[in-house]
């Protein structure tokens, strides 16, 4: 849209309204953290219900995943934790051996279905899951600005597993999920691309 004025960032506007902390929390919770309060807060879990309600109406299946997981099943969704440096965090391993926070409820969901094996008839299956995720790799050479590229977040998810019969199944969900996204994006009146 065109305004006849300077828009606002998210973070100038929620920092004026109270409802983002991002400044001066380098002893609290290091580089690249941040509060939500009040209306922020409300407002975190009213997109999240909103979403998770749109997704149950469509069919898809609820799920909590561990936010902690063996290596295995990041290597398994093409992430190598060991890699110098490491794309994620790992628990100590003098006290848990091999396990990792997940950056993504994704890696959770895949575990959940590796060396499991679901009925053709039952396929596709369609997940949402909200989780929290952890990012290591928040370093990209420039400073981010606002709440991107931060250590933790929450967000929803959908996923999905398909059939391989016909070779267009993949796209085909995707395309969907592709759909759904512009719906709640519509739904709330927000601009994307």
């Amino acid at each position: 849209p065109v305004f006849d004025f300077k828009p606002k960032g998210h973070l100038e506007l929620g920092e004026g309204l109270d409802i983002i902390r991002q400044r001066r929390l380098s002893h609290v919770s290091g580089h690249r953290s941040y509060y939500l309060c009040g209306a922020g807060a409300l407002l975190q879990h009213a997109l999240v219900t909103f979403t998770l309600q749109k997704l149950l109406s469509k069919g898809f299946l609820p799920m909590t995943v561990p936010d902690l997981l063996r290596g295995a099943v990041f290597e398994g969704c093409g992430v190598q934790p060991s890699a110098t440096p490491s794309p994620v965090y790992t628990i100590d391993p003098a006290r848990f051996e091999d396990l990792c926070l997940a950056g993504t409820s994704e890696v959770g969901i895949a575990g959940y279905f590796m060396d499991h094996a679901v009925q053709l008839q039952d396929l596709p299956v369609r997940v949402v899951c909200s989780s929290t995720c952890y990012r290591a790799e928040t370093d990209t050479g420039q400073e981010p600005w606002g709440l991107y590229r931060v250590h933790q977040f929450t967000k929803v998810e959908m996923f999905g597993v398909t059939a391989a019969e016909c070779g267009t199944e993949s796209e085909e969900l995707l395309d969907e999920f592709l759909g759904l996204q512009k719906e709640i994006f519509s739904e709330l009146g927000l601009h994307y691309r």
